[in-house]
Formats: structure tokens, sequence, C-alpha cells
């Protein structure tokens, strides 16, 4: 039995080989500082967040799409996948995805995290061809296809054919900066401080990045900046699309720059076909629409943005068994083992 793994900044989903899509949890994890004892990992942690008393901390031990506390991503991942595998599974294979501009330290990061569970072989595959093998589509054919997973910590842009990477860029500000930008918004014009918690249940609500023909509204609770009494004040879509449009632009030029790059042959397909976008950030009000705008090509979101690259991670097992054959051809997409 052989697992896959996508491990995000925010969520960290695991599928089983034969099962599917088993575990899908947020990316934290509580501690204490001093003793280093585990209190709990995943939603559970998540809840956690800004409510821990003193010596206790809630974190998110990865940043950017990289490790940022090497140990505790180790207990993160072992705690979990012992949640799925019932049945200690013997030296498993695992597939795990990775950033496009990751450096050799940051993938051995990747792979000792993972190893702490007592793997036999990691296999790594960039964000963009575990998304494009989960939209379905065919990444060893020499056909170019645009594809574009935003997620919290990343947003990794690529051209793929062939099984590799023809353009690639990794922007490091994404769905994590937006809700940063939603905090400081809302403490700079109502006097309020929030938590992260509330800042991404707010961009989740109303979030958008093109002014919304019907106005929403999310009511934001916090902390008064002036009283320090709590207080509460109603949100409208229209604020939110002014505290984050920024970020989504600057994910917009990172597109158009993959797309200036691109080889003629190869942006004539996608000119047919248009940009696919992933990710949890995909689904954000209006994205589509504006890259569509500034790109001049078609673009549509993945009904399941969220989940296709760790369903693309569980399709990339079952290549597992000809990846050294396959990439003495050069045609691999499983970018390293280890």
């Amino acid at each position: 039995m052989d697992i896959a793994i996508d491990l995000g900044s925010d969520r960290t989903r695991v599928f089983i080989d034969g099962k599917g899509k088993v575990l899908d949890e947020a990316s934290v994890i509580t501690y204490d500082i001093d003793s280093e004892k585990i209190y709990a990992v995943g939603d559970e942690a998540y809840n956690m967040i800004g409510k821990t008393p003193y010596g206790i901390k809630a974190v998110h031990p990865l940043d950017g799409g990289v490790i940022a506390q090497s140990q505790l991503v180790e207990d993160m991942v072992q705690i979990l996948l012992k949640e799925v595998c019932s049945v200690k599974v013997v030296m498993p294979r695992v597939v795990t995805s990775v950033p496009c501009d990751v450096t050799e330290v940051e993938k051995r990061a990747v792979v000792n995290a993972v190893s702490a569970f007592g793997v036999r072989k990691v296999y790594l595959i960039e964000n963009p061809k575990a998304a494009a093998l989960g939209c379905g589509i065919d990444i060893t054919s020499p056909h170019g296809t645009l594809v574009a997973d935003i997620g919290s910590g990343t947003a990794d842009i690529a051209v793929i054919s062939l099984g590799g990477m023809t353009i690639s860029k990794t922007y490091k500000t994404a769905g994590s900066a937006m809700d940063e930008e939603i905090i400081k918004y809302i403490r700079k014009q109502y006097n309020l401080i929030i938590g992260t918690n509330m800042a991404e249940s707010c961009k989740k609500a109303i979030g958008c990045v093109k002014v919304p023909t019907e106005e929403k509204i999310f009511r934001v609770k916090g902390r008064d900046a002036v009283s320090g009494l709590p207080r509460f004040v109603d949100v409208k879509s229209s604020e939110i699309k002014c505290a984050i449009e920024e970020i989504a632009m600057g994910i917009v030029r990172a597109i158009k720059d993959v797309i200036e790059k691109t080889p003629p042959e190869l942006l004539s397909d996608i000119y047919s076909d248009g940009i696919i976008l992933t990710g949890g950030i995909a689904k954000l009000g209006g994205f589509a629409k504006l890259v569509s705008e500034h790109t001049k090509l078609r673009v549509r979101v993945h009904k399941y943005a969220s989940d296709c690259v760790i369903m693309g991670c569980g399709k990339a097992i079952s290549m597992i068994g000809n990846a050294e054959k396959q990439q003495a051809n050069g045609v691999s997409p499983l970018l390293a083992a280890y």
C-alpha cells in the first residue's frame, strides 16, 4: 500500500492507494514550549490558534510552501499518518508534492519529515504537475498546458509538456498574505484587532478581487484597539477587495511573466486550451475573470480545485514502477527519489 501526501502551508492531505483521499486536516500543531509535548494536530490544533495559555503555542510549521520548523512537521506528519493507517503500513512508498522553485535543502527537509514515519522511498513531484494530473490532463504528451496552483503559502505557475516543466515560477505571496492584509485593513479602518482565523473566515465568506454585483457582508469580531473591550463590525466584500487586490495582481503578473517566456509552439496550445486554475485561492470571487482580463486567455477553475494536487499525487503513485525507466527517457513527471 503506497501513500501520497500534499504538505501544504494551510492543509495537509493524505491519499492511500486503493482508498482515495483519507485525510484533510489543517497544517497546525499545538505544543508545550518547555517540554515540547504535543497537545493536538490538524483541525483540533487549528481551533486553538490564539486561544492557548502561556507556555503553549499553536503554529503553522510550514511557511510559504516549505518547512519552517522541521521537528514539528515530522511530529505532525507521524501523528496524522497514524490516524489513517490503522494497521501499520510496512515501509510504504510515498509521493509528496513540493513548490516549483524548491531548493535541494528544502527538498531534503520534506523528505526527512515524511521519512520519520518509516518509509521505503520518497518521490517528489512539483505542485503544478500534480495539479495537472489531478485535473485529468495527460502531462506526458507533447502538448503545452498552463497550470496555476494557488494555495495558502505559494502560487506555483508552470507550462507543462512531455512530463516536464518548460517554464515555471513560484510566487511566494498568496492566501496567507491576504489574511495578513485583511488584519491590517480592519485594524487601520475600524481600530479593531482580529486574529488570523477570523481573517481567513472573512476571506472565505466574502473575499473577492472584482467589484461584486451583489454586496456581501461578514461580521468580524475582535478586540477594540482603544478600549481593549470586545467589539464587532460588519465588513463589506468591496472593502475586502481593496485589502487583497494588490496580492491578487501580483499573482496575475507572475502568470503573465510565465506566458511571456513560453516558446511560441507551446503558446499556441495554451491559446487554444486556456489557463487552468487550481488551489483554494482559485475559487476567490472574480479571480478567474481578473486573470482572463489581463492575459486575454480563457481561464477555467477546476470543480475540485483544492483537491487537485493530492489527487494528482495519488495518480502519480502508479508511475512509481516505471519512474527510473521514464527518467532515462526524460519523460518522468516525478522529480526525484530519495
